[in-house]
C-alpha cells in the first residue's frame, strides 16, 4: 500500500551494495578535501529540519482527526440527516472516507514523484478542505457520504507523502524519532476529534462545527508548505542540483551540504546500476520483504483498532460508561504508546519494538476474551474488558 509505483514502465530501482564500498567513500572524501571543502563529521543540528517536519505531520494530524470526527457525533448526525437506526447508512458514513483513502494512497506515489513533495501536501489539503465543507453544510445522507469520500482522498495521500518527506529531510541520527512524529500527530488528531465532539449532545448542530474546525489545520498545511523546503532527493532526481544544494543548506547547515550531495550521488549511481522489475515485488527475490511489511500493517488493522476509533462511543455506552471521558482516554493510551516508540526508536531499533508491540496486543486481546467468559463476575468483566481495550 505504501509502495511507490514509478513511471509507466512499472520498474522499481534499489540501491546496489557495490556503491556503498569503503573505496568509494574514500574517493568521495578525498575529492571534497581536494576541492577545499572540509568534511563535517559531527551530526547536523536537528533544529533546522524540525519546523519542516512539524508542518508535514499536519497531514497525519488531519488523518487522525477525520478518523475519529464522527465517533461521538454519529448519533446526532443520523438524527439530523434522517437515517437514525439505519446501521448500513451509519457504517457508510464512518467508512466512506476509507474508500477515498484507497484512491488517494494508490495515486500518492505518482503525485509525489510528479509534482514534488510540497505540492503533494497542498493537493492533500485541498480535498480535506472541500470535503469537510461539504460534510459541514449537507442536509442529507448523500452529501455526507460525498464529503467523507472527498476527505478520504486527502487522507490517503497525506500520510504516505509525509512518511516519504520526513525520511528525506531528516538528519539520519534522528530519522526514526522524526518518523514517530507521524504516528504521534495521528494520535493528537484523533484526541482532538474526540475532545471537540464532547459537547455534541448539549449543543444542537455541534457536529457541523466538528467538521468546520478541521479546515483550519488543512489551510495551515497548504499555506505553510510554501515556506518549507522541497525534498533535496526529489530535486536531485529531477536534475536540479543547485536547488537541492540550497535545500540541504536550509535543512542541515552549510557544512553538511557537500557530503549530503555526495551521498545522493552514490544512491543515484546505485539506482542506475540495479533495476528491479515490478513483478519481482509480488513473486521473486523481493517478495519476502513485501510480504512481511504488508502483513505487519494487516495484522495491526485486524487487531480491531479502527473499530475502537470509529465506534468507541457506542461500546462505552453499552458498558455503562461516560463515552466522552472514556474516548479521551482511548486517545491518551494511543498517544502514550507513540511517545514510547519515539523515545526508543533510535535506541532499541525497529524489530524489538514491533515484537513487543504485537506481543502486548495479543495479551490485551486475551484479557478481553477472558472478560467475556462466564466465569468472570460482572464488575471484574467490565474492568478487564475496558482495560484490555486501552
Amino acid at each position: 500500500m505504501w509502495g511507490r509505483q514509478r513511471e509507466a514502465s512499472m520498474m522499481y530501482k534499489r540501491t546496489s551494495s557495490r556503491d556503498r564500498s569503503s573505496t568509494f567513500d574514500v574517493e568521495e572524501t578525498t575529492a571534497l578535501v581536494q576541492n577545499g571543502t572540509e568534511v563535517e563529521n559531527t551530526n547536523p543540528s536537528w533544529k533546522l529540519s524540525f519546523p519542516h517536519v512539524l508542518v508535514a505531520t499536519l497531514s497525519s494530524f488531519l488523518f487522525g482527526y477525520h478518523l475519529g470526527v464522527v465517533n461521538e457525533p454519529l448519533e446526532s448526525i443520523s438524527l439530523d440527516l434522517g437515517f437514525n437506526g439505519n446501521t448500513l447508512a451509519e457504517g457508510l458514513v464512518v467508512s466512506m472516507c476509507l474508500g477515498g483513502a484507497f484512491i488517494g494512497s494508490t495515486l500518492s506515489g505518482w503525485i509525489a514523484d510528479g509534482v514534488g513533495r510540497r505540492r503533494a501536501f497542498q493537493l492533500c489539503a485541498l480535498p480535506m478542505i472541500i470535503g469537510a465543507s461539504i460534510s459541514a453544510t449537507t442536509r442529507n445522507l448523500i452529501g455526507m457520504l460525498l464529503g467523507r469520500f472527498v476527505v478520504g482522498t486527502g487522507m490517503g495521500l497525506g500520510p504516505t507523502v509525509a512518511a516519504l518527506y520526513v525520511t528525506e529531510v531528516s538528519p539520519p541520527f534522528v530519522r526514526g524519532t522524526y518518523g514517530a512524529f507521524i504516528q504521534i500527530a495521528t494520535c493528537l488528531g484523533l484526541m482532538g476529534s474526540l475532545l471537540i465532539g464532547i459537547p455534541v449532545k448539549e449543543i444542537a448542530g455541534w457536529w457541523r462545527i466538528c467538521f468546520w474546525v478541521s479546515i483550519v489545520p488543512a489551510a495551515i498545511l497548504c499555506l505553510a508548505m510554501v515556506f518549507c523546503a522541497e525534498s533535496p532527493h526529489w530535486l536531485y532526481k529531477k536534475g536540479r542540483t543547485a536547488e537541492a544544494e540550497a535545500e540541504f543548506e536550509k535543512l542541515l547547515g552549510g557544512s553538511h551540504v557537500k557530503s549530503s550531495l555526495a551521498e545522493l550521488s552514490k544512491l543515484d549511481r546505485g539506482d542506475d546500476g540495479d533495476i528491479v522489475k515490478f513483478e519481482e515485488l509480488l513473486y521473486g527475490r523481493h517478495f519476502r520483504v513485501v510480504f512481511i511489511g504488508s502483513t505487519l500493517f494487516a495484522l495491526q488493522q485486524l487487531s480491531g483498532i479502527n473499530a475502537i476509533f470509529y465506534f468507541s462511543s457506542s461500546v462505552f455506552k453499552s458498558a455503562g460508561l461516560s463515552s466522552g471521558l472514556a474516548n479521551v482516554f482511548v486517545g491518551i493510551a494511543n498517544l502514550l504508546g507513540s511517545v514510547v516508540a519515539m523515545v526508543l526508536m533510535d535506541k532499541l531499533g525497529r524489530k524489538a519494538l514491533l515484537q513487543w508491540s504485537f506481543f502486548s496486543m495479543a495479551v490485551s486481546m486475551a484479557i478481553q476474551v477472558a472478560a467475556s467468559s462466564s466465569y468472570i463476575p460482572g464488575s471484574a468483566s467490565l474492568y478487564l474488558s475496558v482495560g484490555g481495550l486501552y
